[in-house]
């Protein structure tokens, strides 16, 4: 019962939005019908109601049926009629026939409708979702102005044609009726959803201008007459005589064109087909950031072309998803792509068997129900960006979108948008710095993990490397910053290392900018190391085949191509280091009193010792010990590399933590804090351990106290010192 009730209000919620969107589309429709086909001639006037009126059922039974946005209201629109309009007025100073001109408007409608099913299977819809927030917030708000400005001659009873600016400044051409009629509509509107939630406060607003009419006309006469009346929407014309039989011909007629005739309408199809179709998109985008859904751009234009081909094959006006109809549709509580359908159907039904009824609605209170409509699309949340520097010029967007929209055009409005968006994005990209932190090697380390004596060395010469960690995008807006940053290194440092692990992409620009550095450097004989280059960047391009081809191949003396940073890194510690840090495979395994740690203790202490080692010989690939496990042995390498690998944040993903090597130990803090494992310790080259168990030192710690002390002492400076080394490059990391 529950699920039936919800399910009814729902589509009842889509009822009432549909019917209430078929009152505002219906005589924008036939308006636009109107206007249309009386320039093809005045005769046609008639026939202009009814392609209004097919075009509505059409465009309302097909689009939302196919097409996928919710709320979504199709009909036909302003853009349609202004191309359509301009195109019979150019054909009619050419001398062309009515039947002739009508005849091209229906092969322009189709193929306008084949164009936007084309655009829907390519994919191109999809480039709507780059439209940024401040111009579809200035194109909310100048659809809502331009509605407010379109409406208000109508809404104060001007003249047809009236400007809205010449109304406001002359009260003379007011007629205080209709104003009466849409000032009631307005207010019944706005305080509808205080009283009821039942039933949409369009339907209450068009009820109470209905009202607020009957009323007036009871002591004004010339109110009670279809005749010459302009409050009233007045006779439809959906019953023009010889209609059908000119549809009929038409068909007949279209058979007869040639190819170079239809082939001259597809510049104003293409021009038409664009138009409505950023049309249709512009409000799904607007639907989208007012109910948070998300629309399918590419089937929803497929839909609409297809209900543009089958309204212009019925003689119909086509059109697009319309902003003022989807509005009203949205506030009177439609949800679903039902409510479209309703709107279509309604279109026909009240056109066809209620036209007697419709004829009578106030022009005031439609006009009423869509200036509220105005208001509320109007986006007041940009104000805010009024109250920061920061985003003053965000607004400037804005701004400039909405008065685009009111003196030049909607099309042109979004484009002014998007290139000022775009400028705005260059600006802060070159603003921006793509240096993240510059620092040295003396202050990093790399993953291999080096006797104190090494460290201390490194330390030392370690100024003399320079790391630049880079970010962002490399491109021509800040590639000459770049170049000034790295500039004052380039005359003394005796390794470059530039990491690529942030950067978004590179362009030409910067890929000749770094050819000169390669080149500057050459000349000192100091190489340029590129470290993390990646094979794929989030644009899709691979970085590494990319700098190749813009010549920075790597050659092993000028430019040097690392996949990690740490690699860069060591590749520098090994060469500053020099002979130092030359290790000979071939050497036999170190001795107990060859190892560092245990430098300066006695030969009894380390005879003792040493029978409590265990010896181990692994082999490359072997797992040590895992993540996790109960093993906190003491592990002291005699020969080879081990290699330390941990997790990857909350990922199974592992990654190199460190390298040991010939004379070093590993596995020390489990050892002293008897945890479980906190990564993996796997051979990198075939080694020979020596092996300290837990139960070994605990025979040692009872038997022989002074040797467990020295052990411990020795072992817990070796971790101090390697402690203190992390903590200063952490902190180093911070800073920066």
């Amino acid at each position: 019962m529950r699920e039936f009730t919800g399910t009814w209000m729902r589509h009842s919620g889509d009822f009432w939005g549909g019917f209430a969107a078929m009152l505002v589309a219906l005589p924008a429709s036939v308006a636009f019908g109107v206007t249309v086909y009386s320039a093809v001639s005045p005769h046609h006037a008639a026939f202009g109601a009814l392609a209004g009126i097919l075009g509505a059922t059409a465009l309302g039974l097909i689009a939302p049926t196919f097409g996928g946005t919710d709320r979504l209201i199709s009909s036909p629109c302003a853009p349609a009629a202004a191309v359509l309009t301009a195109f019979a007025m150019q054909l009619v100073t050419q001398g062309v026939e009515p039947f002739a001109i009508v005849l091209m408007m229906t092969v322009l409608g189709i193929l306008t409708g084949l164009l936007q099913m084309l655009i829907g299977f390519l994919g191109v819809g999809k480039l709507i979702k780059y439209i940024p927030y401040p111009v579809v917030s200035g194109y909310l708000s100048g659809v809502g102005l331009i509605i407010i400005g379109g409406q208000l001659p109508t809404f104060a009873g001007a003249p047809t044609g009236s400007r809205w600016f010449e109304v406001a400044m002359n009260p003379q051409v007011w007629d205080l009726r209709g104003l009466a009629v849409g000032g009631v509509t307005v207010v019944a509107m706005l305080g509808a959803p205080r009283l009821t939630k039942a039933v949409p406060g369009t339907i209450v607003g068009i009820v109470a201008g209905i009202l607020t009419f009957a009323g007036i006309a009871i002591v004004d006469p010339s109110m009670r007459t279809l005749q010459d009346n302009l409050l009233v929407i007045g006779p439809l014309g959906a019953t023009g005589e010889g209609y059908v039989q000119l549809i009929t011909d038409r068909w007949y007629q279209i058979g007869e064109m040639t190819l170079s005739q239809v082939a001259a309408l597809i510049g104003g199809a293409v021009t038409l087909a664009a138009l409505l179709s950023i049309d249709t998109l512009k409000t799904c985008v607007v639907l989208d950031q007012m109910t948070r859904t998300r629309h399918d751009p590419n089937r929803e234009l497929a839909a609409q072309g297809l209900a543009n081909v089958v309204a212009s094959t019925i003689g119909g006006m086509p059109g697009a998803g319309t902003m003022g109809a989807s509005m009203v549709n949205l506030s009177s509580g439609g949800e679903t792509r039902i409510s479209g359908i309703i709107a279509g159907v309604m279109t026909l039904v009240v056109a066809l068997l209620l036209g007697a009824f419709v004829a009578w609605i106030p022009i005031a209170a439609l006009s009423g129900v869509l200036i509220v409509v105005g208001l509320r699309m109007i986006d007041t949340d940009p104000l805010r960006f009024l109250e920061s520097r920061a985003t003053v010029l965000d607004f400037s967007v804005v701004l400039a979108v909405v008065a685009v929209a009111l003196f030049v055009g909607l099309i042109a409005a979004s484009a002014t948008g998007v290139i000022l968006s775009i400028i705005l994005f260059l600006r802060e990209q070159v603003g921006g710095n793509v240096v993240r932190r510059k620092s040295f090697v003396g202050q990093r380390s790399s993953t291999w993990y080096r006797p104190e004596a090494e460290m201390h060395r490194l330390e030392q010469k370690g100024n003399t490397a320079v790391i630049f960690e880079l970010q962002g995008s490399l491109f021509f807006g800040t590639t000459h910053r770049l170049y000034q940053t790295l500039e004052p290194e380039l005359a003394t440092t005796d390794y470059l290392i530039l990491d690529m692990q942030r950067v978004q992409s590179v362009d030409v620009t910067a890929a000749h900018m770094l050819n000169q550095v390669r080149d500057v450097l050459s000349e000192r004989g100091v190489p340029l190391l590129i470290s993390s280059v990646r094979e794929r960047l989030p644009n899709g391009r691979n970085l590494r085949e990319f700098l190749e081809l813009a010549g920075l191949s790597p050659d092993g003396e000028k430019v040097i191509l690392m996949p990690t940073l740490e690699a860069a890194i060591e590749w520098v510690e090994d060469r500053l280091l020099g002979d130092v840090a030359k290790v000979d495979d071939s050497l036999p395994p170190l001795e107990l009193h060859e190892i560092a740690l245990f430098n300066g203790s006695k030969p009894d202490t380390l005879t003792d010792l040493a029978g409590c080692m265990e010896m181990r010989a692994c082999k490359a690939g072997e797992t040590i010990y895992a993540r996790g496990d109960g093993d906190n042995n003491l592990y002291l390498i005699r020969s080879g590399e081990v290699r330390i690998m941990g997790l990857v944040g909350g990922s199974n993903r592992l990654c190199h933590i460190a390298t040991f090597g010939r004379g070093e130990f590993f596995g020390g803090l489990a050892f002293l804090d008897h945890r479980p494992r906190g990564n993996d310790a796997i051979v990198s080259k075939d080694c020979e351990l020596y092996v300290l168990t837990q139960e070994k030192f605990n025979y040692l710690a009872e038997e022989h106290k002074r040797i467990a002390f020295v052990l411990v002492s020795q072992l817990a400076r070796t971790l101090a010192v390697r402690l203190r080394h992390t903590d200063d490059e952490l902190t180093m990391l911070q800073e920066n």
